[in-house]
């Protein structure tokens, strides 16, 4: 098999609408070089024709590119001996949206998906030396709306309501944490596939008995082309790349072999044991030739999601179980890390994916407005023990449901199931985000509803689950997110988008704990990203919050979704802190409430997992892990890839052993988890303190927590004046988790002066101490920067530290709750401070 990668002498151009479409083609002028893979937006910028979108306001200046139509147009330099071939076929991974493709003058090609491939029989239609392709990119925003008049416009949040016509990306249209770049352009591979026989799919459905003690791989090769003499040869390699067997097959359209492994090693999730790979290697021959081969990584693991009776519960439980094992799964939702894709490399995937594991994190939910994610990013998953909760691309829509559209969306499943199934870190497929509640929102679907208005219902009900079922069955089909029971708002069935706080009513963060769910798949409140984002994003006379630009950079929606991130974020913070004075106390306050409200929501969602039969809460997905461009919004990782303090207060509550404590009158409420398989004898100690840093009262105790569950811990009686209070758990001499509770709201009390003492060592350790308890202290030192831990509640004459991941820092700053102005500190000493 001959594969010609087709991605060099591209040109393109703005479409002339004053003349012919082949003469505009074939026209001289206006033409610049293109990139492919890439995007029209990319490769703009790359000329200097446009600013960049992310800076300042140039967005809005940018929004002619996306009302556009757009020509391709390259050449295809084939020799005589590649036409020879029995089957030439031209294949084009992704097209960006709306799409015609002609070649040598002829219409071969209509598209209007940008999650299918697209492939052409070119055969008799290529000739020997040059070939000419073009394409023709629509505007989307045009061909949406002309769709939307013919077919009416529906019910949405976020973005052109016509986005819901056309597959494509749908965070393109602006989210209320993303800004509005409507690309197009070839935004993947394009190749020329000669050959006689093709080897075009391999699946290897592994199985793990319910004992664990043995594994089956079936290997099903299929072929094309002309079969005769092909033989078939499958090898199993153990994950060290041992071969442990083969099978050889007579090559037909679909050819089967099956390996059987005794004590297999299994693949865990991330925490809970290791990530081996077998590698599955296929190699086609005909006639002692080989012809083509692929290889397939398979990690060995038993996956289900287990709904039971909770005890003493109504509904049922929404547990993930894997290897037999129950677990409380903490994780995050991906948004695609930028607008401009093909700008996104391997290395991004994995610093970003590194960021979850290392926050000890078990899911990557792939969110339904973005895209279908690269390869890497799913072989990153499988190699780190990222489990994935995969969306099909739709979100926060009334979409249609007419045969046209449904023919679109069976075959883009069909093709994505197949190119992801064989990947061990697939746990659930999942058929959109919150339609289902947009639909009860619209009287289409819940109490009282008509489902008669609902038209893609069955696309979640019937088309998707159909495509699962007949194309990867080992894994559970789930509608949507969130779903479940009558009502999507139920908290005791399925899973379950938590929204109260932030949006909604707006209630306080220290009430998570009421608006849990057997799952709880969304949940999230926003902040500011770091100083170095904003200085890089916007001009220097804009640096303050409520700047135009500042603004701009902020989204979110409120009533009648208009922007209104700005307004939210100002409640939260009046409610909770006094009033910010200069730019980087606005950093920090919102950042701070950000990682409080996900120290309470992880604390108390964890909390629910309280052991066999009484799993009433099973997960939690923040919303959202990262962003796609310098902006305020839910992420616990800004655009640059810094971690926020939400990053770390996530980091303390999913490690394997937490404290947990809460102030009920006066007892002190406290409990430990744990997602260890065995139990631990560990000491406990409380401590309580005066505002001031005096000493009121301390307990000791020791006990034993009982593996993959919660174990509570007898009240700790206390009185009832404002006091301070911390939680230690000691194993073998060392401290393995805190916790704390200090006077809420803050604003009433007076946490400052802190006097910290800050020691900076050359190979980047950070050792901090104060004299009174101090709340919060968050160190920096530039992008991207990585602690071993940030964001510290400090006990009173407790040493703590912590390393810094970047060993070209000169300079550390360092805040705390109650600071007027930030420390600054050098490698070795001091530089400035008060």
């Amino acid at each position: 098999m001959t594969i010609l990668t087709f991605h060099q002498n591209w040109e393109f151009k703005p479409r002339e609408a004053t003349q012919a479409l082949h003469d505009d083609f074939r026209s001289s002028s206006g033409w610049r070089s293109a990139t492919v893979p890439g995007t029209v937006q990319q490769d703009l910028l790359r000329h200097g024709v446009i600013q960049d979108p992310y800076y300042g306001l140039n967005e809005r200046e940018v929004q002619w590119v996306g009302t556009t139509d757009w020509l391709y147009r390259g050449t295809l330099t084939v020799e005589a001996g590649v036409l020879a071939a029995p089957h030439l076929q031209l294949t084009f991974e992704g097209l960006d949206t709306v799409s015609t493709v002609f070649l040598n003058g002829e219409r071969v090609l209509q598209g209007d998906n940008m999650f299918t491939a697209h492939t052409v029989d070119v055969k008799g239609l290529l000739q020997p030396g040059e070939n000419t392709v073009w394409v023709l990119f629509e505007s989307p925003l045009t061909v949406g709306r002309g769709r939307e008049a013919q077919g009416g416009v529906r019910a949405a949040w976020n973005g052109d309501t016509s986005r819901l016509y056309l597959r494509k990306a749908q965070y393109h249209y602006g989210w209320d944490w993303g800004p509005v770049i409507l690309t197009a352009g070839i935004w993947k591979a394009v190749r020329l596939n000669a050959y006689s026989v093709h080897l075009s799919e391999v699946h290897v459905p592994a199985e793990v008995t319910p004992d664990l003690l043995q594994a089956f791989i079936p290997v099903h090769v299929t072929l094309t082309g002309e079969l005769g003499d092909v033989e078939v040869r499958v090898t199993l390699r153990d994950p060290q790349g041992r071969a442990m067997n083969a099978a050889s097959v007579t090559g037909t359209r679909v050819s089967s072999a099956l390996f059987e492994v005794a004590a297999p090693e299994l693949w865990h999730p991330s925490g809970r044991g290791a990530q081996p790979l077998y590698t599955v290697h296929v190699e086609v021959r005909q006639r002692g030739q080989r012809l083509e081969e692929k290889a397939v990584r398979v990690g060995l693991r038993r996956v289900r999601v287990v709904q039971e009776n909770v005890r003493g519960e109504p509904g049922s439980s929404f547990t993930f179980e894997v290897n037999n094992e129950p677990f409380f799964v903490g994780g995050a939702n991906w948004i695609p890390e930028h607008l401009l894709l093909n700008t996104v490399s391997e290395a991004q995937y994995r610093t970003r994916l590194t960021q979850a594991k290392d926050a000890n994190m078990t899911m990557i939910r792939v969110w339904g407005g973005g895209i279908y994610e690269t390869d890497a990013f799913y072989d990153i998953c499988d190699e780190l023990g990222l489990l994935v909760w995969q969306d099909f691309m739709f979100a926060c829509g009334m979409y249609p449901g007419d045969e046209t559209f449904t023919q679109s969306v069976r075959r883009e499943a069909r093709q994505q199931v197949k190119r992801l199934r064989n990947h061990a870190s697939i746990a659930l497929w999942c058929g959109n985000n919150e339609d289902y509640q947009i639909a009860q929102a619209v009287g289409a679907y819940g109490p009282g509803g008509d489902d008669s208005k609902f038209d893609a219902q069955h696309l979640y009900e019937v088309v998707l689950r159909a495509v699962c079922d007949d194309l990867d069955p080992t894994r559970l089909y789930w509608p949507g997110s969130p779903y479940g029971g009558a009502d999507v708002f139920d908290q005791t069935v399925g899973d379950r988008h938590t929204w109260e706080v932030w949006h909604g009513p707006m209630a306080p963060y220290q009430e998570y704990k009421q608006y849990e769910g057997r799952f709880v798949s969304e949940f999230g409140l926003m902040s500011a990203p770091s100083l170095d984002v904003i200085e890089q994003s916007m001009p220097q006379e804009e640096w303050y919050p409520e700047s135009e630009t500042f603004v701009h950079h902020t989204r979110a929606l409120g009533p009648n979704f208009k922007p209104d991130g700005a307004r939210r974020l100002a409640v939260y913070q009046a409610e909770n802190l006094r009033g910010h004075r200069n730019l980087e106390e606005y950093i920090y306050n919102t950042q701070l409430i950000q990682a409080e409200a996900m120290r309470y929501a992880y604390r108390d969602y964890r909390r629910r997992f309280e052991g066999p039969g009484k799993h009433a809460v099973s997960g939690a997905l923040v919303w959202q892990l990262n962003d796609c461009w310098p902006v305020s919004s839910w992420a616990i990782i800004d655009s640059l890839g810094t971690a926020k303090p939400a990053y770390y207060s996530i980091k303390r509550e999913l490690a394997p052993l937490t404290a947990g404590i809460h102030l009920a009158g006066e007892a002190l409420e406290t409990w430990v988890c744990s997602s260890l398989r065995e139990s631990r004898s560990v000491e406990l100690r409380r401590y309580a303190y005066s505002v001031s840093g005096e000493l009121l009262g301390e307990d000791v105790s020791v006990l034993t927590a009982l593996p993959a569950r919660r174990t509570d811990v007898p009240a700790w009686p206390v009185g009832g004046e404002p006091r301070i209070y911390f939680a230690e758990l000691v194993e073998g001499g060392e401290v393995v988790a805190r916790a704390s509770h200090f006077p809420e709201p803050y604003k009433y009390h007076d946490f400052g002066p802190v006097p910290l003492k800050v020691e900076v060592q050359p190979e980047g350790s950070v050792r901090l101490v104060s004299d009174r308890p101090a709340k919060g202290v968050w160190l920096s030192a530039g992008p991207g920067t990585a602690w071993s831990d940030n964001f510290l509640d400090l006990r009173p004459g407790e040493v703590r530290t912590v390393r810094l991941c970047a060993p070209d820092v000169q300079t550390v700053r360092v805040r705390a709750l109650g600071m007027m102005n930030p420390l600054e500190f050098g490698l070795l000493a001091p530089v400035s401070g008060q």
